[in-house]
């Protein structure tokens, strides 16, 4: 999701079931589980480098704030949940399964998560000086402001499908 999750208006959005539609044409026949839609980051260039990092096999998590999940009436996507990645021009990229899922806040984020979301240098510092910058924007989007106790929805994944 995740999050690095950019939201979206909802009539931005492919619809699902005609990415699913394609997908299967391709020979790409998605495994039994909830299909949701997901992207990374808050640009374009954000996105495009964090798929980079993806498809490159070093990020393998991502981060979403709980209360952007609230505001926009979205649940959690809960573990075995199938995830279209989309790219910064909505044409579906990785295909991933959400495989554990936590939320805590943002000061009990570890390092071993930050390692895992494979950004930057991989270190806690590094984790938490981008994504506060992100939630604060985020925070900003939805009228909350950021704090040490914001909830994170702290999500690891694996690849199903590279397009």
């Amino acid at each position: 999701m995740f999050p690095s999750l950019r939201r979206c208006e909802l009539s931005e959005l492919p619809d699902i079931q005609i990415l699913i539609d394609d997908l299967a044409a391709r020979g790409i026949a998605l495994p039994s589980g909830r299909v949701f839609l997901d992207e990374f980051g808050d640009s374009p260039e954000l996105s495009r480098e964090l798929l980079g990092l993806i498809r490159g096999g070093g990020k393998r998590a991502g981060a979403s704030l709980l209360w952007t999940h609230e505001h926009e009436g979205e649940s959690v996507p809960p573990v075995g949940d199938i995830g279209i990645v989309l790219d910064d021009l909505k044409r579906p990229a990785p295909v991933t399964r959400v495989t554990c899922v936590d939320v805590r806040a943002f000061e009990n984020v570890t390092a071993e998560y930050a390692a895992i979301k494979g950004e930057g240098d991989g270190s806690l510092e590094h984790w938490r000086r981008g994504h506060w910058a992100f939630f604060s924007r985020e925070c900003a989007a939805i009228g909350r402001t950021p704090d040490a106790s914001m909830p994170i929805v702290c999500a690891v994944f694996e690849v199903l499908n590279e397009l």
